[in-house]
C-alpha cells in the first residue's frame, strides 16, 4: 500500500506540474504582454474545457435532483 501511495503522490507532482505549464505560463506571458499565438490557444483550449466540464457536472446535478424528487 505504501508503493502505491507513492506512485500517487509521483503521478499528482507531474500532473501539477503540467497543468502550470499549460495554464499558468500563458496567463503570465499574458500578463506581462506577450501574446504568442499557440500558447494563446492552448490556455483557450484550457478555460474552455473547464467551462464544458463545469456545465456538465452542473446539468449532471440537475438531473440528480430531479431524479430525486421523482422517487
Amino acid at each position: 500500500m505504501k508503493q502505491a501511495q507513492d506512485i500517487f503522490r509521483v503521478v499528482g507532482v507531474i500532473l501539477l506540474g503540467l497543468f502550470v505549464l499549460v495554464v499558468g505560463v500563458p496567463l503570465i506571458l499574458t500578463a506581462a504582454g506577450i501574446t504568442l499565438g499557440i500558447l494563446g490557444f492552448l490556455f483557450g483550449m484550457a478555460v474552455a474545457l473547464i467551462k464544458l466540464a463545469v456545465v456538465i457536472a452542473t446539468a449532471y446535478l440537475i438531473l440528480v435532483g430531479i431524479r430525486a424528487l421523482l422517487r
